[in-house]
């Protein structure tokens, strides 16, 4: 954690004096939540800044010279540094102006003091010791003994305990919030206590919450905008001819009706750019600021991003042929419990892939190409039994030019005859990491504009017919396409970084403060605040947006647990009430999932109730379940890369790393399987099964490592279970790292598939990263958001894995060096064509069967605890084997209902152990099982070698296999 020892105690001490108010911790005006362990936190956007401003006042957390790493929750200093009282005072922000009437205030009132508020139009006020000057106005505040009200304390659950200060009925709240506000409290002498900034997003929802038109709105003799901006003193459009044009052809006013700036212009406009001149008061430098954004609405982007396109998204130039009948062409779903999902990156899915064009190489349009090697894979999938796909960020985001003519690039043909060990590629590509065309694309600057970088052109409307077709090209294929947004956080802030735009418009709204009225920066950089009601707006208009104007059938939230519960109701509620008549898109078969971390500000409910793993069950919005994940591999992404897990080898296979003794991997073991298994139970709070320790449990009275219960969902649509995802290693080199270095590449492979194969064959909807079938190696690298197209590359050819590609950037993996570079100097760790052919072979098996059987598609709680059980149980089972079984009802028989026409009783064994395996039960015996079909005919000979033995009701299982075996009705 980086710790900010510029500043001197002596400067700390005098901080607090100015201000009077104890700090929040020992930093003063640097509080922050710092990040819980399980979130992900190598993830880091992109900071390579242009601003034109290297000074900012002291303590400004808006400061463009910041060099945040996630680990830290801090900015460094900026360059200068100022001591006047009048600065420093009012640089935090530690009142809340929360309703009309009351301001939220953790400071005390001496017997015979006061209180004041004060407001200067032109941002002059300074303290002193016995005055707050250069104020245009003064108020007297009056402490309310009746407290702050609940209705605000549920909205600021932070602020309970602050003291309420009534202000004057008077006042003229709407004109005071566009200056700059302080609060001062006065002792009997006269003499000034305590001073500081207002929050204001409080008073400003309750006076200007709006539900009407916002952004470019289209007639037939006309366009016009609206642009909620209630801080603002005056806004300006200013309309370019185009992208490039140095002069505005023309530089409109906009006027103001309670909050809301607005002007009807001219139908030409259509097909311009346009940018907002907004007049301000910015509390990170103190002063009325002249602010150039972007419009928080806009639908398409400049080359450069510096300006707004007039595009009208219902014109139909911009529609691909048969755009308008999409609805009914897309992939049917019948119910949730039927997706499964494949996470890619569009760049990477065709930057590396020769059987594309290279205009189309990276792009929206290589998705639409018939027979690439790629979407011949993806036709693959989609026949077996994928559903969805999830692509990374498409919105607009920092970190890739738009313009590729600016990209710089490695030689390709030199890293290619360098040692799998070396230093010398990650050497080269993080020398153009900021200037090349990779980025994960977690660094949003507009949620609402596709992309530019993955277009064949970026400028005009070329990005929007693109992804169109994109969609349309992948529904026509069977796959449904999941957007991931980022709606938790914002890559810029401020007044000058040009990334910067929601907090131009409206400073201190759009982002979440913490009580000295700093950014937060819990997820990374520049939380935002959903609990604001226009951030909520703008999220589920955003939403809105993608899903009617895209057709969209999906969206994965980032940080999902950073975003209010209520907000996720409402933006689901408000898509399902999308229509096919209406709208073009059927909301009801909009699926929406995120990550339900609860970390940062928000943990523990600390913003209000917040869509965590554990509060977002019962709403059927699905949340990833990183149990199942650490259990299956061992310890976390956090933890020793060492540390085994189920199909890792604890216990079974030993790799020399002091796990804490035999009794306490045993122990391990143990608990690791009854976290699968609950996990395969689609990780429901309420299903019963019989632990470890041979006691009947519910999945929410099993516990994990830390303590938390490991079940969550109350419906199975609610679990994404999953081993791999973007973040972290790959799943083939998390089996590297983490299996014996003597074990052969064809046991590695093996393990790769079985860890596939539990997630395939659980309850809950499987998730897939995309190259996990074909042993994908990223050559140990654990985050490699901006490692550039080398480290990340795809090969659907087959042909290799991308293992041994050289050390992974120092940045995230230094400290791991020393394991690595064995790994990947020994050419035996390398897989060869026929391991990839193999593994492929085998996922696609086991894709088969889920589908072979709606009994792997469970669609309610009450019929998974009915059918669903795990046999080899309690303290007496067979270590490194799984047995599920699921039974189905019989047409006419009192009981179940029939759900499979063809299978009446299933029996899935996983054996991770590195030896065959033989397991009886007695409820089991005197059936007709046999090997599933699929598996039967299959490429895979190991496998084959499956049995079922009926007077004993024995199954032979050889090792790291998982088998399938069906009873016919």
């Amino acid at each position: 954690m980086m710790v900010l020892t510029s500043l001197s105690s002596s400067l700390l001490s005098s901080l607090s004096s100015l201000t009077g108010l104890r700090p929040s911790n020992s930093n003063v005006c640097f509080s922050s939540s710092l990040p819980s362990p399980r979130r992900r936190l190598n993830r880091k956007p992109n900071h390579h800044h242009r601003n034109r401003h290297l000074s900012l006042p002291l303590l400004s957390r808006t400061s463009p010279t910041r060099s945040i790493h996630c680990s830290s929750s801090f900015s460094s200093m900026p360059l200068e540094v100022s001591t006047s009282p009048s600065q420093d005072s009012l640089l935090c922000s530690r009142a809340f102006w929360v309703t009309q009437s009351i301001i939220a205030w953790n400071a005390d009132v001496v017997r015979d003091g006061s209180c004041y508020l004060y407001a200067s139009q032109t941002a002059a006020l300074s303290v002193t010791d016995s005055e707050v000057e250069g104020h245009d106005f003064k108020i007297k505040l009056e402490e309310d003994s009746g407290g702050i009200p609940q209705n605000v304390i549920a909205k600021f659950p932070h602020i309970r305990d602050y003291k309420a200060f009534r202000v004057p009925s008077t006042v003229d709240a709407k004109s005071l919030v566009k200056c700059q506000l302080a609060v001062a409290t006065f002792g009997s002498d006269g003499k000034c206590s305590y001073a500081t900034g207002l929050q204001l997003p409080g008073v400003l929802d309750e006076l200007f919450a709006y539900d009407g038109p916002l952004g470019a709105h289209y007639s037939e003799d006309a366009v016009s905008l609206y642009l909620w901006a209630p801080t603002a003193q005056a806004v300006c459009a200013c309309v370019y001819k185009n992208a490039n044009s140095s002069d505005p052809v023309e530089v409109v006013q906009l006027k103001e009706v309670n909050g809301v700036w607005s002007v009807e212009g001219s139908k030409d406009w259509e097909g311009c750019y346009y940018v907002y001149e907004v007049n301000v008061y910015h509390p990170s430098t103190l002063r009325v600021e002249k602010c150039y954004a972007n419009d928080p609405y806009a639908r398409g982007l400049s080359p450069d991003s510096q300006r707004t396109l007039f595009v009208n998204l219902d014109s139909d130039t911009l529609k691909p042929e048969g755009w308008e009948k999409l609805a009914d062409e897309k992939p049917i779903i019948l119910s949730f419990s039927d997706i499964s999902i494949y996470e890619l990156h569009v760049r990477d899915f065709s930057a590396n892939d020769h059987t594309v064009h290279p205009d189309f190489q990276g792009g929206y349009l290589a998705f639409t190409l018939e027979d690439s090697a790629g979407v011949l894979h993806l036709k693959k999938l989609s026949n077996a039994g994928i559903t969805h796909v999830h692509l990374l960020p498409t919105f607009q985001f920092a970190g890739v030019d738009d313009v590729k003519e600016n990209w710089k690039c490695v030689d390709s043909t030199v890293l290619e005859k360098l040692p799998p060990d070396s230093t010398e590629q990650q050497a080269q590509i993080t020398l153009i990491q900021d200037d090349d065309g990779y980025n994960w694309g977690y660094n949003p600057v507009l949620w609402g504009v596709p992309k530019g970088s993955y277009a064949s052109n970026p400028i005009s409307s070329c990005r929007t017919i693109e992804f169109r077709k994109m969609v349309q090209a992948l529904n026509r294929i069977g796959l449904r396409v999941v957007l991931d947004v980022v709606y938790n956080h914002l890559h810029g802030n401020g007044p000058f970084d040009e990334n910067s735009v929601l907090d131009k418009i409206v400073p201190g709204y759009y982002l979440r403060r913490n009580t000295d009225g700093f950014i937060e920066h819990s997820t990374c950089v520049n939380n935002t605040a959903s609990e604001h009601y226009m951030v909520e707006r703008l999220i589920i208009d955003d939403m809105l947006n993608w899903a009617g104007n895209y057709k969209v059938d999906g969206f994965r939230f980032d940080l999902m647990g950073h975003i209010m519960k209520s907000t996720m109701v409402k933006a689901k509620d408000a898509v399902n009430r999308l229509t096919k008549e209406r709208d073009g898109i059927d909301g009801s078969s909009v699926y929406i999932y995120g990550e339900g971390w609860d970390f940062g500000e928000v943990a523990n409910n600390g913003r209000g109730i917040n869509a965590s793993q554990f509060n977002i069950g019962g709403t059927g919005i699905g949340s990833f379940n990183d149990r199942i994940r650490d259990a299956m591999l061992g310890g976390s992404p956090f933890g020793h890369p060492l540390q085994q897990g189920f199909v890792t080898g604890l216990m079974l296979q030993p790799n020399g790393h002091d796990h804490g003794g035999k009794d306490v991997e045993e122990l391990m073991l143990s608990a690791a399987k009854d976290h699968i298994q609950v996990g395969m139970a689609a990780n429901l709070r309420d299903y019963v099964l019989t632990n470890s320790d041979g006691k009947e449990v519910k999945g929410m009275e099993v516990l994990t490592y830390g303590g938390a219960p490991v079940a969550y969902a109350l419906h199975p649509a609610e679990t994404i279970n999953y081993v791999s995802a973007h973040d972290n290693e790959t799943l083939f080199d998390v089996v590297s790292m983490k299996t014996p270095m003597e074990i052969s590449v064809d046991e590695r492979c093996r393990l790769n598939h079985l860890a596939s194969s539990v997630i395939a064959l659980s309850q809950g909807i499987p998730f897939f990263h995309s190259g996990d079938e074909m042993l994908r190696s990223k050559s140990l690298d654990r985050d490699s958001y901006n490692s550039g197209d080398w480290f990340n590359r795809l090969d659907f050819t087959y042909n290799s894995n991308n293992w041994g590609v050289g050390l992974p950037p120092k940045q995230k993996n230094e400290k791991h060096w020393p394991l690595i570079r064995p790994r990947l100097a020994d050419p035996s760790f390398k897989p060869q064509k026929n391991h990839i052919l193999a593994a492929i072979n085998n996922f696609l098996d086991v894709l088969q069967i889920r589908y072979s059987s709606p009994l792997f598609r469970l669609t309610t709680a009450n019929a998974i605890q009915e059918r669903v059980r795990f046999h080899n149980t309690g303290p007496s089972w067979v270590p490194g084997v799984i047995v599920m079984s699921f039974e189905d009802g019989h047409r006419g028989v009192p009981g179940l209902t029939q759900l499979d026409p063809i299978y009446s009783f299933i029996v899935v064994i996983f054996n991770a152990s590195p030896s065959e395996v033989s397991f009886a039960s007695p409820v089991l015996r005197a059936r007709t099982f046999q090997l599933h079909p699929i598996q039967a005919m299959s490429a895979d000979e190991v496998v084959k070698n499956s049995s079922y033995e009926t007077s004993t009701g024995c199954f032979t299982v050889p090792p790291r296999t998982t088998s399938v075996f069906v009873e016919y009705r």
